[in-house]
């Protein structure tokens, strides 16, 4: 294989690893959010008050690991 191509088939590999992290990184942190929430709500019947407060959380849980994995990724 020519050293140009092996350059580029690694380019796009390291670029689907990163997206496939930032997918699965958003997708844990809500449904982890969601979770909580629904769990607390379910013993302490305050329904839908810590489901909400805690999908936002997981929400800005989520755009706090992509930061960090941008960051990390960059340097």
């Amino acid at each position: 294989m020519q050293p140009n191509k092996k350059k580029q088939r690694d380019g796009v590999l390291r670029a689907l690893s990163f997206s496939s992290q930032i997918g699965f990184s958003m997708a844990v942190c809500i449904f982890i959010g969601v979770f909580l929430g629904k769990f607390i709500d379910k013993h302490l019947r305050t329904s839908p008050w810590f489901l909400l407060v805690f999908s936002l959380l997981g929400a800005v849980a989520a755009f706090w690991s992509i930061f960090r994995l941008h960051k990390k990724n960059n340097s």
